[in-house]
């Protein structure tokens, strides 16, 4: 079986955890900002665990 090539534009966005969760930022942080209240904008910041339900992950990163 030949290796399979892992997505990179999936692993520019995600990270392994040490419990080996995925990690990824929060999406609308980005332009429009001016509308959003300030602890909106903060709780974008901060980082979140992918679901475990989503199985296809695992065909995107074989190797992380």
């Amino acid at each position: 079986m030949p290796k399979v090539k892992t997505k990179r534009a999936a692993a520019k966005r995600f990270t392994k955890t040490g419990s080996g969760q995925l990690k990824r930022m929060k999406a609308y942080k980005s332009h429009i900002l001016t509308k959003k209240s300030t602890k909106r904008k903060r709780n974008l910041r901060k980082s979140t665990i992918i679901d475990p339900a989503n199985r296809n992950m695992k065909k995107v990163l074989p190797y992380i």
